[in-house]
């Protein structure tokens, strides 16, 4: 239950983020080449932009709600299981960026979130897996052997 609020989390934060980010770089004039004044023109509008500070502030939520989740399961069950983020950003951008959103598009975005869908159906968390030990030591570690005793292979023999 926990893993789901966390990524429920991640999944909100990280929608939000994308339309203050959206909003915050439509109020920037019209991109030039990048170079010295455009770098430091960016870095101004950054911080000056109310848009582009919550965005970065809901980034940073998305960001520890993320590493949360990673802590306590599998990056391929974390990674698909914030896909409907990628509804919640493009029904968002339909309301508050006035974006046309096509029904190509929306059928993408089903099929990625439809996906994403079945590889979370498949939960589990290979880091509460403990690997089995033989007496050698822990199975699948390499360890320095004497010379001539197994050539650094577990269980192997010089010969």
């Amino acid at each position: 239950m926990k893993t789901a609020i966390v990524l429920a989390v991640a999944a909100l934060a990280n929608s939000f983020a994308n339309i203050c980010l959206g909003k915050g770089m439509k109020q920037y004039p019209t991109a030039r080449p990048p170079g010295t004044a455009w770098l430091l023109e960016m870095g101004l509008h950054l911080v000056s932009n109310r848009w582009l500070a919550l965005g970065m502030l809901l980034l940073l939520i998305f960001l520890a709600a993320y590493l949360t989740a990673l802590s306590w399961a599998d990056l391929s069950f974390v990674l698909p299981a914030i896909a409907p983020a990628y509804l919640l950003t493009a029904g968002l951008s339909r309301i508050f960026l006035h974006e046309a959103v096509s029904p190509a598009r929306w059928a993408g975005t089903f099929l990625i979130v439809a996906g994403a869908a079945l590889v979370s159906l498949t939960y589990s968390s290979s880091s509460n897996t403990i690997p089995k030990q033989d007496a050698a030591g822990p199975a699948g570690s390499l360890r320095e052997s004497p010379a001539g005793s197994g050539g650094g292979i577990p269980g192997g023999s010089a010969s």
